[in-house]
């Protein structure tokens, strides 16, 4: 267990707090006591000695006492008794005899166009496959995706988490389990695109075969696919570009940028394929990343840490080009895996005896525990938030936009002690403050919307504050009481989820059959409340033909005010399966594995989804504050 150490004042961990039925709660003593432990804190609050380690300033702020201010590209100004006139967003450093402190200068809001006014598709993009694709949605298959969401009217694409899996014979599904949130998944990679892949002549057409003909599959095969391109890969390595080539100087230069974080993923990936998955299970040597036993391993195995860097290389490569296509709001899990690769990273600043969870709502009587390990606020203090800095700065990479899950956990994360059921857990504040500061200058760096999944229980105060900060809110229909044309400007609107029934799903009720199939028992009252609330927001009867409900639902949002509404393509195809369904393991149900009964190429062409966009595009520039509608 980590050593007992002192939080900063006030008490991190939450007594008291209103439920989701609007009920006040007391936090047991024992559920308390049990984070207290998992934080590694003594019984009570304590002030941490010495000067306060961040501070959110402005130029121009007075420096008292007085201190030698050092900027982000570690040129010294000298001792400033109030901070320059043009000190540049970043991060600085104060330094006095005393200690350094870190400054957090940025601009009040995240970046969003004045006046925007768009519309998105939001796919699942392992399940959207092309005829070109190696049995799983990929990287090439994005771009095609973006030039041909440009030409009927979307500006952006929404995405699922692409983050890389715990390297392992048989990948995790979940793309919100990831073993790094700053690292993406080798499965991602279009494999005829790789530079090199030309050279591998025979070989390839081989490998390029059997992997096609998965796509007649409509569950995905990850552990098929992975090895199929893991040989491709491998083989394309060994006839690798020589050092001079243009292939090779952008791998070198993308390696000097990674820097010790990509030298750890790629040592990290090595290791597991000879330790085996799971960094808690490996000989105590190796469960920290800075020991010789590690050092060593590495320098042993360059060639396959080289690899492994270049296919985050090739992977980065092909995100990029797809990026220059169109705006791409990529996802950004509230966690990782515990036995991953940012968990073994950054233990000392993480919880061990505590997962992440969520309290009792209407939609889970019993509480979640996501089996997360949560960051100590502290600790993540002390480490300057290097940890979210280096997460929201690659999520952010090549631009457009993050959708954050759960973003109420910037604000505060339920915990839920080992042996405890999750309604047993208690709230831990974080330093939002802060966190959101640093979203604002990662932001206006990369030139990247952000949108904050608040959805669940919701702290009084938390929207407000987002919003102050431009991060959209997220509104579905499904959820809202009120009309789409009262959503608030700064908002993603949306009918549904992965999480939630399809509209096919839901005007057919299939999504019953399939919750009854899956084990649970099938919650009719619940579905039967969100088609009304569709029936009500789009102007429906109750007996609306799918097709209709579609049209009509998608046209009420997109004439809201919302800054952003996204169409799902599993209702544009009329997809009755959810991508997942919770409360259900894969052994249940195949959830994250459900490929689009159609390839990309037909999805272009259909009339319906054609006429899906275009209302879409007209609703937009129908809607409140649009030219069309002011003029």
């Amino acid at each position: 267990m980590a050593p007992r150490e002192p939080p900063s004042s006030p008490d991190p961990v939450v007594h008291t707090y209103v439920d989701a039925f609007g009920v006040p709660r007391t936090v047991s003593p024992e559920a308390v006591a049990a984070v207290r432990r998992a934080m590694g804190i003594e019984a009570g609050p304590a002030e941490v000695p010495g000067p306060d380690p961040i501070r959110i300033a402005r130029a121009g702020d007075t420096v008292d006492p007085p201190a030698d201010l050092v900027l982000e590209d570690e040129t010294t100004v000298g001792v400033v008794r109030r901070l320059p006139r043009d000190l540049p967003h970043g991060y600085h450093r104060l330094v006095r005899a005393g200690g350094e402190q870190l400054l957090l200068v940025g601009p009040r809001r995240c970046h969003l166009p004045p006046d925007h006014r768009a519309w998105a598709w939001a796919l699942q993009l392992y399940a959207t496959r092309s005829r070109h694709s190696w049995g799983i949605g990929d990287l090439s298959d994005l771009r095609a995706l973006a030039a041909w969401s440009r030409e009927v009217g979307a500006e952006a694409l929404v995405l699922n988490p692409i983050g890389a899996p715990n390297p392992a014979p048989d990948p995790e599904p979940s793309p919100y389990y990831p073993s790094s949130r700053r690292f993406r998944d080798p499965l991602m990679l279009a494999i005829d695109q790789v530079p090199g892949a030309d050279g591998i002549g025979d070989a390839l057409s081989g490998l390029t075969a059997q992997a096609r003909a998965l796509n007649d599959e409509r569950i995905i095969d990850r552990s098929r696919v992975q090895a199929l391109k893991l040989d491709a890969l491998e083989r394309i390595w060994a006839a690798r570009a020589p050092p001079r080539s243009p292939a090779a100087r952008r791998l070198e230069a993308y390696r000097a940028d990674g820097g010790d974080a990509l030298s750890g993923w790629a040592t990290f990936a090595m290791l597991s394929e000879r330790l085996g998955a799971g960094w808690r299970s490996w000989p105590e040597p190796y469960r920290d990343p800075a020991s010789t036993a590690v050092a060593r391993a590495a320098r042993d195995h360059a060639d396959r840490v080289a690899f492994h860097a270049w296919v985050q290389f090739a992977l980065d490569e092909q995100l990029r080009s797809a990026a220059a296509v169109t705006r791409l709001i990529s996802d950004l899990p509230v966690g990782f895996d515990p036995s991953g690769f940012d968990a073994w990273a950054w233990q000392r600043e993480l919880a061990e005896d505590a997962s992440i969870g969520a309290p009792p709502d209407r939609f889970n009587g019993s509480g979640q525990d996501w089996g997360l390990p949560p960051f100590i606020p502290h600790r993540l203090r002390a480490s300057g938030h290097r940890p979210f800095v280096e997460t929201i700065r690659s999520a952010m990479r090549h631009g457009g936009g993050l959708r954050i899950d759960h973003v109420l956990g910037l604000f505060r994360l339920w915990w839920v002690p080992p042996g405890t059921d999750p309604g047993g857990g208690a709230y831990v504040r974080y330093p939002s403050d802060e966190l959101l500061a640093i979203l604002a200058i990662e932001s206006e760096r990369s030139g990247s919307i952000v949108i904050g999944e608040d959805l669940g229980t919701v702290e009084a105060g938390v929207r407000r504050a987002l919003a102050a900060r431009s991060i959209l809110s997220t509104r579905l229909l499904y959820f809202e009481r009120r009309p789409p044309s009262r959503f608030p400007r700064l908002s993603l609107a949306a009918v549904t989820t992965h999480d939630l029934p399809t509209m096919a799903g839901l005007w057919t009720g299939s999504d019953l059959e399939d919750q009854a199939a899956a084990g649970l028992s099938p919650d009719r009252r619940g579905l039967a409340l969100l088609r009304s609330r569709v029936c009500r927001a789009a102007g429906l009867g109750p007996d609306a033909d799918l097709r209709d409900a579609v049209l009509a639902a998608h046209a009420a949002l997109a004439r809201s005010p919302s800054a952003l509404v996204s169409a799902s393509l599993d209702d544009a195809l009329g997809v009755r399966e959810r991508p997942n369904l919770p409360g259900t393991v894969n052994a249940q149900r195949p959830n994250w594995s459900i490929a689009l009964p159609r390839p990309i190429e037909e999805l272009a062409r259909d009339p319906f989804v054609r006429q899906m966009a275009r209302r879409m595009s007209r609703g937009r520039g129908e809607g409140p504050g649009s030219p069309v509608a002011e003029g």
